[in-house]
């Protein structure tokens, strides 16, 4: 471990608070939107209750995406943000978010059934259990996505 940790660091933790979590709820929000109809709830929901469950999905997306970087810089025992290695960074953090999708997904479709995917969902199986490729993508493309703008933007106007 690097002798400045990256929750001691002020530059680490401005990227992580005004420039990651920023792009990452931004484009999580998108997503949602995106995929919304790839469920029954688009179908049979009233609009309201549809504006609710982007938004709650959108917000847990921050949730999940904010403790798979943590926990990502703590497994990694990653430094000060000039020492990060973005590509391990990334890849752990993908690497929990996915794993934590796929478990939800299989809780929640499967087991719990507090939603189901519309037939327009492309899926994977395994065995009697489908996962949506959707949410899926979205852990394989966004954390990366927001780590990338999050850095680009940071190196471009420095500290927030």
């Amino acid at each position: 471990m690097s002798s400045s940790s990256w929750h001691r660091d002020r530059n680490a933790r401005a990227l992580i608070a005004f420039r990651f979590l920023p792009w990452f709820a931004a484009l999580s929000f998108a997503w949602e939107v995106g995929h919304v109809p790839l469920y029954t709830l688009w179908k049979e929901a009233e609009p309201g209750y549809i504006a609710f469950a982007v938004f709650h999905c959108s917000v847990g997306d921050v949730l999940i995406g904010s403790a798979a970087l943590l926990l990502a810089l703590i497994v990694l025992g990653e430094g000060s943000l000039a020492r990060w290695a973005w590509g391990r960074v990334a890849a752990l953090t993908v690497l929990f978010g996915a794993g934590y999708t796929v478990f939800s997904e299989w809780l929640n479709v499967k087991i719990l059934r507090s939603w189901t995917y519309a037939e327009s969902m492309p899926r994977l199986s395994f065995g009697e259990f489908e996962l949506g490729l959707t949410p899926l993508a979205q852990w394989l493309i966004l954390p990366p996505l927001a780590l990338y703008l999050a850095r680009s933007t940071y190196a471009m106007k420095g500290t927030p």
